[in-house]
């Protein structure tokens, strides 16, 4: 394993991780005349189930275990392997994307989505060597991946990979109206913004050395 480059001298460090996020309650369907007329509680009782999905275990063994936020109860650890390090969940609450990355060798692992409805894990989706964090947009439509590679758009309906944008290895923050996706390049120093119509990347911003972190207002 190539441990010149910060990323892969952060992968190669880790012991244990346990990462955790929270799927949002969010309407079934859109409320008719009658469902307008009854109470809030009656509403707030037809919210889809809030539960919170839970990265744990040493490298190479981790799991998924979904915890329900109503009676903070885990369920069953859902079983992926490798070295799961982060999550996200689609806006519609149905599908929780989780990165997985190969601790030895090629580290050519990928993203594995899981359905919450079911809790099952779907087909590996490659994104490159040595897979690090995953962000998606607002409208739910695609999530967006790095890794040593490169940014890897992947759409949600398909869960299929785009073509990788080379060079933008770090984390990734998206504009609140999903127009633009923010990559941090972590040898260079720089933040790329990348047009998420197009997925064409504008000029690299000088940031400083080692960048390892970003966000963007609300």
């Amino acid at each position: 394993m190539n441990l010149t480059s910060p990323a892969a001298r952060r992968l190669a460090a880790a012991t244990i991780t346990c990462t955790a996020i929270v799927l949002p309650a969010a309407a079934l369907a859109s409320p008719g005349p009658a469902a307008a007329a009854r109470s809030p509680a009656s509403q707030a009782g037809s919210a889809r189930p809030v539960t919170a999905y839970v990265i744990s275990g040493y490298p190479g063994m981790r799991t998924v275990t979904p915890i329900d936020a109503a009676t903070n109860t885990a369920g069953k650890a859902i079983k992926i392997g490798g070295g799961a390090s982060a999550i996200a969940i689609t806006p519609n609450g149905k599908t929780a994307y989780v990165v997985l990355a190969a601790i030895t060798g090629a580290g050519s692992l990928g993203v594995v989505p899981i359905q919450t409805a079911t809790n099952k894990a779907g087909k590996t989706i490659p994104v490159g060597l040595f897979p690090g964090v995953i962000a998606i947009t607002p409208d739910g439509k695609t999530a967006y991946a790095t890794s040593q590679s490169g940014l890897t758009p992947i759409s949600t309906a398909t869960n299929k990979p785009g073509k990788t944008i080379k060079g933008l290895d770090g984390p990734v923050a998206i504009t609140p109206d999903g127009k633009t996706v923010y990559a941090v390049s972590s040898s260079p120093g720089t933040v790329t913004a990348v047009s998420t119509a197009t997925n064409k990347p504008g000029k690299a911003i000088k940031v400083g050395s080692y960048p390892i972190a970003i966000a963007i207002t609300p």
